[in-house]
């Protein structure tokens, strides 16, 4: 059983069809990627997973089990994290509060347990503050661990997000541009923790990115997108030589050669 499967999703938005009738899986302990230019539905798929948008036709299952009875607040609850492509955090809380946040799923006291600080509180604190320790420790985030987001470099803030997405503790991870507006040696920090949240956590990933060195570095499969249809699904090396993709991508001249 796949970890996450569509099945001829379909949506949209008036006259404009974002995806046309997708279909994928995504097996446990793999690095799966989306690519395609803008406008191919990469987002918007996400955007489905995460239950902002619901398909006009198809199904999606997480763990064997549809989706799409559950509201958008329940999908982290379920085991699926994901990050943004604009980076969404508290910008005067500093990185430990952020990350603090990624835990809200894991809260199982009262208001009025907290509210006197029961031991049961205490405890689940304890929890929370070790799991949220252990995900800085992770990326080497302790230099940043008590100053606010506000003023911390764009590159830092990136994995600030992504820090927060691991502190839900998901067994899905989406990546939505993970390294859009890093460096070259960022994007390869970048590469190296996906590897390592594969290989260490045992976390599956699903990535947008259009960075094709990222995206060949880590996928074990790529799926390619264009105009909401799906063009081809393999290895990197696949996918990149696939003559619909090629066509797609690059275009054809009169005589059928590549544009």
């Amino acid at each position: 059983m796949s970890l996450l499967e569509l099945r001829n999703t379909t949506l949209r938005f008036g006259g404009l069809v974002a995806v046309n009738d997708v279909s994928f899986s995504v097996e446990e302990g793999e690095v799966f990627s989306l690519v395609g230019p803008n406008g191919a539905g990469k987002s918007t798929i996400f955007n489905m997973i995460s239950r902002f948008y619901t398909p006009a036709q198809g199904d999606i299952l997480f763990r064997g089990r549809s989706i799409l009875d559950r509201p958008a607040h329940d999908i982290p609850r379920l085991g699926i994290a994901r990050t943004f492509q604009n980076i969404e955090l508290f910008e005067q809380a500093s990185v430990l509060q952020n990350l603090l946040v990624g835990r809200h799923t894991h809260s199982r006291t009262s208001f009025l347990s907290e509210a006197v600080f029961l031991p049961s509180v205490r405890e689940q604190e304890r929890r929370h503050r070790e799991a949220v320790e252990q995900v800085i420790d992770f990326l080497d985030l302790q230099a940043y661990r008590d100053k606010p987001i506000a003023g911390l470099p764009y590159g830092v803030r990136k994995v600030v997000e992504m820090g927060r997405a691991l502190a839900i503790q998901p067994s899905l991870l989406l990546l939505d541009e993970p390294a859009s507006g890093l460096s070259v040696e960022e994007t390869q920090d970048v590469a190296f923790w996906i590897e390592d949240i594969k290989r260490i956590m045992g976390i599956t990933v699903l990535m947008v990115e259009h960075d094709m060195h990222l995206v060949s570095a880590v996928s074990d499969r790529v799926m390619a997108l264009a105009d909401g249809r799906m063009l081809a699904v393999g290895t990197p090396q696949e996918v990149q030589n696939d003559p619909a993709v090629i066509e797609a991508y690059i275009g054809t001249s009169d005589n059928g050669e590549a544009a």
